[in-house]
């Protein structure tokens, strides 16, 4: 296949040829749903042959059905190309100074058309030249030591991250940010809390819900958010930055511990779990919404602990779960088990034998709650009280991922069950909380007449 129709075939091919247009022509297409106007782009080698996509004028790409176009004309070509130059930051003494460790995601990609696929393709580098507002705020360093998917990180990823973030804070830098995918970012946020403790400068993770080249993108705002953050926010803590509305007013920073990804593909989908954000960010100022943070200090002093069990698993628990769930874990060597549990934190009787045989094999296996707001309280119902005669040990109000995570960590410095339960029930940064505030907890339910008369005065 020729570049000009690269990634056409069968109908779709059929009907470029008919009216004589090939990829990368500037078009107008008539269609029986009406006009449309935009540069014809490459198909994915993976997508059907029954629609033509347009890259029209707002950013945005549509796809055309076949048999609904009528008439195509082409009136020149533009073709893109999708490749931000890096520049060299400009460095003034009076600014912090702040290093950027790129590991991939949104904020850092670019569209591949080969694929139709968001991919991590943009260095750091390539940020600033995205972003030049940067350096308003301060001195850039870039070290991009990944380029993957958030997907694709794991306790590798989390103690290399670690121990760099060890060496730029020994060299003195003012402030650390995080360029990461967000489908993970809470999981990473929880394994920095536990392997780099006591930081004396702001950590922020930062990324973005839409990538860079489309017109809604969120990456340079939470980008610039996070950098005024870690330049000038005086909470020196593992922190995640992301939108607080799925508007542009302001950005949120939530604490490592008790954040977490809860819608798709909203801009403001983290929110703190169980308890309020730290603060909100926007291009002027940081206000704190709580002052029991840890402080930013002038020491280069920090505790680096990078240690991970790769032998832990997580159970979302449903009914009518089967126990060999539970005993292939154990058959293949799995050293904990964090289980979500239904209500306070149950599971079905017929897990019992196998749980119990997995704690006497030695394995740990604590119990997390799946309504993720509220706490364990396993003393309350005989089901409770009959897993934890089993072994079962209840975390509190630990978020399950927290909890897997957390628990991967203790089992990579200590085979000893006592240590591990010290090492689980003995809060780092805010992971276990003595009581969740009577703002921490708040769904609200669209439709409801004191629901929608709140929105209507927040958003006219």
């Amino acid at each position: 296949m020729s570049d000009a129709i690269k990634g056409y075939r069968g109908a779709a091919r059929d009907v470029l040829d008919k009216f004589s247009v090939e990829v990368w022509s500037d078009c107008t297409v008539q269609t029986t749903r009406g006009e449309f106007k935009g540069i014809v782009l490459p198909r994915s080698e993976t997508d059907d042959d029954q629609h033509v996509v347009l890259k029209l004028i707002t950013g945005y790409n549509v796809g055309i059905t076949v048999d609904t176009i009528t008439g195509m004309i082409a009136a020149g070509r533009k073709e893109a190309h999708y490749k931000i130059p890096e520049k060299e930051f400009p460095v003034s003494p009076n600014k912090p100074n702040i290093k950027l460790f790129g590991t991939g995601g949104t904020i850092a990609s670019r569209l591949d058309y080969r694929t139709g696929a968001v991919i991590p393709a943009f260095s750091p580098g390539e940020l600033y030249g995205a972003c030049p507002e940067l350096a308003d705020i301060c001195n850039l360093t870039t070290d991009k030591l990944f380029a993957v998917f958030s997907e694709n990180m794991g306790p590798e990823q989390y103690k290399k991250l670690a121990i760099e973030i060890g060496k730029a804070i020994e060299n003195g830098v003012d402030g650390i940010v995080i360029g990461h995918g967000t489908d993970t970012m809470h999981h990473t946020a929880a394994a920095l809390s536990f392997m780099v403790q006591n930081p004396p400068v702001p950590i922020v993770l930062v990324g973005s819900q839409r990538s860079s080249d489309r017109p809604s993108s969120d990456a340079a705002l939470n980008l610039i958010h996070a950098t005024k953050t870690a330049a000038e926010s005086d909470i020196a803590e593992i922190m995640v930055c992301m939108f607080g509305p799925t508007s542009d007013e302001y950005g949120l920073l939530h604490r490592g511990t008790r954040v977490r990804k809860m819608h798709s593909s909203y801009r403001s989908t983290f929110r703190t779990i169980g308890d309020i954000p730290l603060a909100q960010v926007d291009r002027e100022k940081i206000t704190p919404l709580r002052q029991d943070y840890a402080r930013r200090r002038d020491d280069h002093n920090v505790d680096i602990l990078p240690f991970f069990e790769e032998r832990v698993a997580m159970i979302y628990y449903y009914p009518n779960m089967h126990p060999d769930i539970i005993d292939s874990l154990v058959d293949n060597g799995y050293r904990g088990i964090v289980i979500a549990g239904t209500g306070l934190g149950h599971v079905n009787k017929p897990l019992y034998p196998a749980i119990e045989r997995a704690t006497k094999a030695g394995v740990a296996i604590y119990m997390t709650v799946q309504t993720l707001w509220g706490y364990v309280h396993m003393f309350v119902y005989d089901t409770g009280r009959d897993l934890m005669s089993r072994g079962v040990i209840p975390s509190e109000n630990m978020l399950p991922e927290v909890a897997y995570i957390k628990l991967g960590w203790a089992l990579g410095q200590t085979d000893d069950l006592e240590k591990l339960r010290e090492l689980m029930l003995t809060p780092v940064q805010s992971e276990i909380t003595e009581r969740e505030p009577y703002n921490g907890y708040l769904i609200l339910q669209g439709g409801i007449p004191e629901v929608e008369e709140f929105l209507r005065k927040i958003h006219k």
